[in-house]
This record gives structure tokens, C-alpha cells and sequence, in this order.
């Protein structure tokens, strides 16, 4: 059990950890408003040279590899719905460390999902 619970932690955050981190990267890039090669070229050229860019995929990987593990550990039926906690951390990591105004609907929702998740965890 304390396996699987560790596992699922990883999952959790180093994945939503990533997320953010590639989030802050692409916020210092800037916002691509044309979709031509060029201007893609341009926006992938300045977030390579970012540490906060290749910090996030190295823990969206870590997250990857840890969910096969769990995968391997229990059913999908449960791995799935609990890794949904990435949620409730992505929106305290967006407000936390990104800046990011979180209303009272998205808490709302975020409490939603922690529900789901205790149910899940109960049945």
C-alpha cells in the first residue's frame, strides 16, 4: 500500500510539477499569436534555452514512468481517478508559484474532484 500510495504521489506531483515549470517557460517565451513555421521555430529556439522548460519535461517523464509503474500495481479503475489529485495540486501550484487568480468556481471544482476522489479511494 505505501508503495502504491508513493507511486501515485509521483505521479501527482512531479507531472503537475512539469506542467507548471513548462508554464512558466512558455510565459517568459512569450505568447504565439501567428501559427506559421517561423514564428513556431522562434518560440521552440527561446524555451529550449530555458532550465525551467527541460526541468518540467524531466519531471512530466518521471511522472510518465511512474504511472506505469502504478499501472502495474493496481487496476486502472483506481490509478486513473486518484491521479486526478493532479488537479487539486495544479490549481494550488498555478496560484502558488505561477501568480495565477483562482476564482471560487475553480475551487469549487477543485473540491469536486477531491470528493471523486475520496470515493473512489472508499469503494
Amino acid at each position: 500500500m505505501a508503495r502504491l500510495a508513493f507511486g501515485i504521489a509521483i505521479v501527482v506531483l512531479a507531472g503537475t510539477g512539469g506542467e507548471i515549470a513548462v508554464s512558466h517557460a512558455m510565459k517568459r517565451v512569450g505568447e504565439v499569436t501567428t501559427l506559421n513555421a517561423r514564428t513556431i521555430l522562434r518560440a521552440i529556439t527561446r524555451a529550449a534555452r530555458l532550465p525551467s522548460l527541460w526541468i518540467g519535461i524531466a519531471l512530466m517523464a518521471a511522472a510518465f514512468f511512474a504511472l506505469l509503474a502504478v499501472l502495474s500495481w493496481t487496476e486502472v479503475s483506481f490509478a486513473i481517478p486518484v491521479t486526478a489529485l493532479s488537479y487539486v495540486v495544479g490549481a494550488f501550484g498555478a496560484r502558488v508559484f505561477l501568480g495565477e487568480q483562482v476564482n471560487g468556481l475553480r475551487w469549487l471544482g477543485v473540491a469536486l474532484v477531491c470528493a471523486g476522489v475520496a470515493l473512489v479511494c472508499l469503494g
